[in-house]
């Protein structure tokens, strides 16, 4: 019994041991790659998106001042029109009765007008010669005067009256295409409160805009002038280009979301773009063209000791931005100066020459893992995560 408890402890040793060299120095220990990116010339772009909606850059609508039947309509959806046209019309029968009331008025004040001159002008004569009383004067002066006011109404009413005798007849305001048509023949449209919309028109279809909703943390940047990318979901293979036009002041708030709307000319010379549109739309607020640049990630780059090898001399920099190259087993920072940035690139300005490798991270893998160059293109792994059973990290 003592026997083959000592054999069982002698055993649990070797065991233990075994696991102890496989875990901690029985594997052979990690490849560390360094991945590098180029000094480059590179265009550098910052962008803010938003959604917006396609409408005519001038579109009208087109109602009508007096209430009636609709008699007549000589457009339809797509009609192309020109300025001055007739395009609807309605029933005149009311219109041209209460055009001859008028007329009918008119006449009988201007009767009204020529006797009562003619007394006054008799009465006037008396009351110089002191024939009449005072009085007498007074009264053929106010009748005068009376019937001289009523004549003024009279030709006032028939001028309204001719007014809305030509309003019967709608005309178009401007060349453009029909939109709408909310009204069909035999309909009546009332007046009475606000003018009814009868038809929309668009100016020229082949200049539109879009009125993008742009959230209140992006508005800063967007000024006049920038260059627009859009896109549309019936060509979604299609990207248009226009630019901000126009920033409006005025907050739009939406479920506590503040958007402000931004006009952004849209070229349509193929008139592709229709009013009513959704645009996805990506307004370029900064943009440089060739300037020397580099990875944003390399810029954040420093050796740590413990990722480096013992035999790797690390020569460092007091400078606030730095990019790293390795030489051999010399790691050397050099002080740059840095301009825009989009978040992926950063514009250096100076100190390091174009065309310089910088590392901008670290790869680490089992040997045999990697092209082992020194300029391994696949992320890093982070060497404090567990690994698999049996490696050493």
């Amino acid at each position: 019994m003592k026997n083959r408890k000592w054999i069982l402890i002698a055993l649990v040793v070797v065991v233990a041991g075994i696991v102890a060299w496989l875990v901690w120095g029985g594997t052979p220990k990690h490849r560390v790659t360094y991945v590098t990116t180029e000094v480059a010339r590179r265009d550098i772009n910052t962008s803010v998106t938003a959604t917006g909606t396609l409408e005519p850059v001038t579109q009208v609508e087109v109602g009508t001042q007096v209430s009636g039947i609709v008699d007549k309509i000589y457009v339809d959806y797509n009609s192309e029109v020109k300025k001055g046209q007739v395009i609807a019309e309605l029933d005149k029968i009311n219109l041209l009765n209460s055009l001859a009331t008028s007329k009918s008025n008119l006449a009988s004040a201007q009767v009204e007008l020529e006797y009562q001159e003619r007394n006054y002008e008799r009465m006037k004569a008396l009351y110089d010669r002191q024939l009449i009383a005072a009085t007498d004067y007074e009264t053929a002066f106010y009748s005068y005067q009376t019937a001289k006011n009523a004549y003024d109404v009279s030709r006032n009413n028939l001028a309204r009256a001719e007014t809305d005798l030509g309003y019967a007849t709608i005309y178009s305001p401007i060349d453009g295409v029909v939109l709408s048509k909310d009204v069909e023949e035999g309909q009546t449209v009332a007046a009475s409160f606000s003018t009814p919309t009868l038809f929309l028109i668009a100016n020229d279809l082949t200049a539109m805009q879009v009125i993008a909703d742009v959230d209140e943390a992006d508005i800063g940047e967007v000024t006049e002038g920038l260059r627009v990318n859009f896109t549309v979901d019936a060509f979604p293979n299609d990207i248009f280009e226009g630019f901000v036009t126009q920033v409006r002041q005025e907050a739009t708030v939406t479920s506590n979301v503040v958007t402000y709307e931004v006009v952004i000319s849209a070229h349509n010379p193929d008139l592709k773009l229709k009013p009513g549109m959704t645009a996805n739309t990506t307004i370029y607020t900064l943009e440089r063209r060739d300037v020397l640049s580099v990875s944003s990630k390399a810029l954040r780059f420093t050796p740590e000791p413990i990722l480096i090898g013992k035999e790797d001399e690390v020569i460092d920099t007091e400078a606030p931005y730095k990019l790293w190259t390795r030489e051999g087993n010399v790691f050397r920072a050099h002080g740059v100066e840095i301009g825009i940035t989009n978040g992926m690139l950063t514009e250096i300005i100076s100190g390091i020459a174009e065309g310089t490798q910088v590392v901008s991270d670290i790869s680490i893998g089992m040997p045999g893992e990697g092209n082992g160059n020194g300029n391994n293109q696949q992320g890093s792994t982070n060497p404090f995560m567990p690994g698999p059973p049996g490696r050493r990290r």
